[in-house]
């Protein structure tokens, strides 16, 4: 059984920054694209980071310059670095392949609020 475990959310306010963690169990992410993924309420799930097996990185264009996605092979993890928040960026975020998704985790909350 495959398990992803997202944290590091929490409540912010505008400009702040907070590093997310996912980490899996059961399975190795070495060899697949892994990306970040939110959904704020009322929306859809949205792809948000992506780091390939050979640790290229793409964003899409609302956090491009402020997020951060890496990987740790040793650890199995994947850790998205976010920087100069912004209301926004309200979501739970979520982590898994970008393809041949695993289960989905219970993802952890950010919140960017005065």
């Amino acid at each position: 059984q495959v398990y992803l475990v997202e944290s590091g959310g929490g409540l912010v306010h505008p400009g702040g920054s907070l590093r997310l963690s996912c980490a899996a169990s059961g399975s190795t992410l070495r060899f697949s694209t892994v990306a970040w993924y939110r959904q704020a309420p009322g929306k859809q799930r949205e792809l948000v980071a992506t780091i390939t097996s050979g640790s290229t990185t793409d964003y899409v264009d609302s956090v491009k310059g402020r997020f951060t996605i890496s990987r740790d092979n040793a650890k199995n993890t994947v850790d998205l670095q976010m920087n100069s928040l912004k209301p926004e960026d309200t979501a739970v975020y979520y982590c898994n392949r970008a393809s041949r998704y695993f289960p989905w985790g219970q993802g952890t909350q950010v919140t960017v609020s005065s």
